[in-house]
């Protein structure tokens, strides 16, 4: 067990080779590329094997063959996206040594692991952790002594933090394994105790730093309501499961730390081989309709005395969020920049189209319901059969954005027949609750709102590209170009349609066949309105498509 001691050094006793490699283990979820691990010790303090495995951790092969460069020097090994670099200095005489083992291009964007490093002299980085092994006098086990320096004190608190929260949660020594993330800079792991068997996901959200000021004193995360720290998500996983839902339970939380140890759901989504799954679409739907209908708080409880407040998806966040559009997707897509007289008019423009919706009916907008975040949970009933993750986010918003992120997902193709045969599930649903449901209205709204999204998401995946180095966000590009054109299609988006028309390729002529006549409008005729235009077909269309017992 660690003992307590300055953030910058940790002091262990590690009574046998196994508290070695679990040390090893943990250790490793913590390295990225350019991390430098100096180890240091008398001969056979235990460096090589705490090295060995370390690489074998890195790697994922548990039996790797990992020998020790005394000889070569330098050992390289490919990691999971990076490089691993094993030196042992014990034989170099001089620094100059090193430059002709090619020690600067070796370590590049690498994970070093270095034996011997004080040889190394003014050439060690000075962002570094050092592992100093010690015997004690008595020969029974290792003292290990972990001194980070530089930046790398703030990552071993972090450390030492995420062990305490496993032991808050009465997980012993749990093996962890890293998770491909969002496109956030949060952090996740899947962890499995073998001593009980018990299963859990690890996140790892440090308290986001306030960005620059871009309007009024305020930063984007501040203008569009995006959550800063894990106390959203706290919120919103307690409030979700209050409401029957299936978010994940909170197992425990360091909520400075921006740590939390919370239920694993499980790792089946809502897509298959073949696209969406229809019958799991459709559940999905339900909940929506079920949250849809019900009267929700609006300040939610944390820990103790904390509570969440959830702001409003108001005017001034949903027009800053199309401009991202303005600000990467643009240039991307023209090889120029908009001048002041194009912004002002598409500025003009989504004002006028969504002052409507932000009047209109209210409830929790997820804001990120779409297939990523669906977990298809067959071993429980009912609704509960779809588990909700990443909803930290939540605004009090209109309701057909939840739906339209649904149905015309990003990251995957929902056809158009699947989404027209959803909305009208929604509506029957809806409608069932409360015979005043306005379809026409929030036809309406789900246009307005796919084609801001879609505007959002299209500057949102080009500044991944550009700002992050994501490029795989791009082949969704066509996809949501698509939703974008099938949105603008609404009557309530001529002004909007012929701005885009203008000024960006591909948005000259937009479909004839889109959203108005065969995607919600069609949806919204299947319901009625209450003038008699469509009611006829309400009932033919529930005989073609009868919709599932809603649970």
């Amino acid at each position: 067990m660690a003992s307590p001691g300055p953030a910058w050094q940790w002091q262990h006793f590690l009574p046998d080779e196994a508290a070695t490699l679990r040390l090893a283990q943990k250790l490793a979820a913590e390295f990225r590329p350019g991390d430098l691990v100096t180890l240091s010790g008398d001969l056979g303090a235990g460096k090589t094997t705490f090295a060995r495995a370390l690489i074998r951790a890195l790697t994922r092969h548990p039996a790797l063959e990992v020998p020790s460069p005394t000889y070569t020097l330098i050992q390289t090994y490919d990691g999971d996206g990076f490089r691993i670099v094993h030196a042992d200095l014990y034989r170099v005489a001089d620094i100059s040594e090193l430059v002709e083992l090619g020690w600067d291009d070796a370590a590049e964007n690498a994970v070093v692991l270095c034996e011997w490093a004080e040889k190394a002299g003014e050439v060690l980085a000075v962002d570094r952790l050092d592992v100093a092994f010690a015997i004690p006098p008595d020969g029974q086990g290792r003292h290990v002594t972990l001194t980070a320096q530089g930046r790398f004190a703030g990552r071993l608190d972090r450390w030492r933090a995420i062990e305490a929260l496993f032991a808050k949660a009465g997980f012993v020594d749990p093996a962890r394994d890293y998770m491909l993330g969002d496109a956030s800079v949060r952090a996740y792991e899947r962890i499995s105790d073998p001593a009980s068997g018990r299963k859990a996901i690890l996140m790892i959200a440090p308290r986001r730093p306030d960005g620059p000021a871009i309007r009024l004193g305020r930063s984007y995360s501040t203008l569009v309501h995006l959550a800063e720290s894990v106390h959203a998500f706290v919120a919103m996983a307690r409030g979700l499961r209050d409401q029957g839902f299936s978010a994940p339970e909170i197992f425990a939380s360091d909520l400075e730390a921006g740590l939390l140890l919370i239920e694993d759901l499980g790792p089946e989504g809502v897509i298959g081989p073949d696209g969406p799954i229809p019958e799991r679409y459709q559940l999905a739907v339900d909940v929506l309709a079920e949250l849809h209908a019900r009267t929700l708080p609006q300040e939610l409880p944390v820990e103790g005395i904390l509570t969440h407040k959830l702001h409003r998806y108001d005017l001034e966040a949903l027009t800053i969020e199309t401009e991202l559009l303005l600000d990467w997707f643009f240039a991307y897509r023209t090889m120029r920049t908009p001048n002041a007289a194009m912004r002002l008019a598409y500025v003009d423009q989504w004002v006028s189209v969504l002052e409507p919706v932000t009047s209109g009916e209210k409830t929790w907008t997820l804001r990120d319901y779409h297939s990523p975040n669906l977990i298809w949970m067959p071993q429980r009933d009912g609704l509960k059969r779809m588990g909700l993750i990443d909803f930290q986010d939540c605004v009090i918003g209109h309701p057909a954005y939840d739906v339209v992120s649904l149905l015309q997902d990003a990251r995957v193709t929902v056809p158009e027949e699947l989404e027209l045969q959803l909305l009208a599930r929604y509506a029957r649903m809806r409608r069932a609750r409360d015979p005043d449901f306005d379809m026409q209205a929030f036809a309406q709204a789900y246009a307005i709102l796919g084609a801001q999204r879609a505007s959002k998401v299209l500057g949102i995946f080009v500044r991944l590209d550009r700002r992050d180095g994501k490029p795989a966000y791009l082949q969704h590009i066509p996809r949501i170009e698509a939703y974008l054109r099938r949105c603008l299609a609404h009557p309530a988006l001529a002004k909007l349609r012929t701005w885009y028309a203008t000024h960006l390729p591909g948005f000259a002529e937009p479909k004839e066949q889109g959203v108005e006549h065969g995607g919600q409008k069609g949806a919204a005729d299947q319901q009625g309105d209450g003038s008699g235009r469509g009611a006829g077909n309400a009932d033919a269309a529930a005989d073609r498509n009868p919709p599932e017992a809603a649970d």
